[in-house]
């Protein structure tokens, strides 16, 4: 996990990179919202067409952790008439109390039953009765030029349109922590959109929302979902109820002063409280009575004797090792060459990343 989201000039992965935006905590289920809304701009006829057909199928996530007096909102959608609710990892991944609220009115408690931390997916399940609408999960590859409609939660609203096209598929995340292979689409989305379904013609289910890439000399935003297909190894794995964490250390690195360092790394900004980064006495920055930044943390530089230049080559060498598996970590402490011996943890095993 990084300090900050922001990347060099041309690249800069904006509203937190990910579309989760905060809320009150509430620990309390709450009333669903209002579905008498009214549209945003005019929907050509199909557009509008489709909308009315999908929206039944999609809900709004509430993620809530009393514990840590955090909260967030989020989007998802019904992929079986029993129940069974798609959304991103990350709209979840924080939270121990799950709600999901309707267009018809109605809110249900709901549990996290499978995820893959890698690909930003994971699968819910509601304490309801059905049948509930459901979206279809696509059997055919999507095109790129097609027009695509997304559905979400952002500005306040409840389950409102975005319409955008498909500009190209297998994009490239530009960030180690964020999902690779995904869909790139020009349909504005914003915090809250998250989770929800991008939906193709046909009406069925062909990506994930997770996260917008803006670029930083035009201001040009592009959307970002991981695809679905139907009986792929992604949906049969969460439908078997695989929960895939990612290996990490317990670190969160420092962007803003990547490549500024002799010797170049990874470094690092905070050690996460009970990590095996912080077992194995690994220092983040330190900063003065006036929250100026007075040294840079550790800068480590190979794993496993392999060099790491970045945060990138940091996080893609240790989620290649695995979880639960020891590692050696080169690192730069005051221009002294040093080393440690962890064991690889899980993310969701390590509080103190949830922030």
């Amino acid at each position: 996990m990084r300090a900050s989201p922001w990347l060099p000039v041309l690249l800069l992965l904006a509203l937190g990179a990910y579309l989760l935006p905060p809320r009150a905590p509430d620990a309390q289920a709450a009333p669903a919202p209002s579905a008498a809304r009214t549209l945003p701009d005019p929907l050509p006829r199909e557009t509008r067409a489709l909308f009315e057909q999908t929206r039944p199928a999609t809900v709004q996530v509430e993620s809530v952790d009393p514990a840590r007096n955090s909260a967030g909102i989020g989007t998802g959608f019904f992929i079986s008439d029993q129940g069974q609710v798609l959304t991103a990892y990350h709209v979840v991944s924080t939270g121990t109390l799950f709600q999901v609220s309707t267009v018809s009115g109605r809110s249900y408690r709901a549990r996290v039953t499978a995820f893959n931390a890698a690909a930003d997916v994971a699968l819910l399940s509601v304490d309801g009765r059905g049948p509930f609408p459901f979206l279809k999960l696509t059997t055919r590859a999507p095109r790129v030029g097609e027009t695509v409609l997304a559905i979400g939660n952002s500005g306040g609203e409840f389950l409102q349109p975005r319409r955008g096209t498909l500009l190209g598929l297998d994009a490239a995340a530009g960030r180690a922590d964020f999902p690779q292979g995904t869909l790139e689409m020009s349909a504005p989305l914003a915090p809250g959109d998250s989770g929800g379904p991008i939906i193709d013609g046909n009406g069925q289910a062909i990506g994930v929302v997770s996260y917008i890439r803006v670029d930083g000399e035009n201001r040009t935003q592009r959307s970002y979902a991981v695809p679905v297909v139907a009986g792929n190894a992604l949906v049969e794995g969460l439908l078997a109820g695989r929960k895939q964490d990612v290996a990490v250390v317990g670190l969160v690195l420092d962007d803003v002063h990547s490549g500024m360092t002799d010797p170049p790394g990874a470094i690092v900004s905070r050690v996460a409280r009970g990590s095996p980064a912080a077992r194995a006495g690994l220092r983040g920055a330190q900063f003065d009575k006036d929250g100026n930044l007075s040294r840079l943390g550790d800068i480590i530089t190979s794993v496993n004797g392999t060099p790491v230049r970045d945060a990138d080559e940091f996080i893609t060498a240790v989620r290649g090792v695995g979880i639960g598996v020891a590692v050696r970590l080169g690192y730069v402490r005051d221009g002294t060459p040093r080393e440690a011996t962890v064991v690889l943890a899980a993310k969701a095993s390590i509080p103190d990343l949830r922030d």
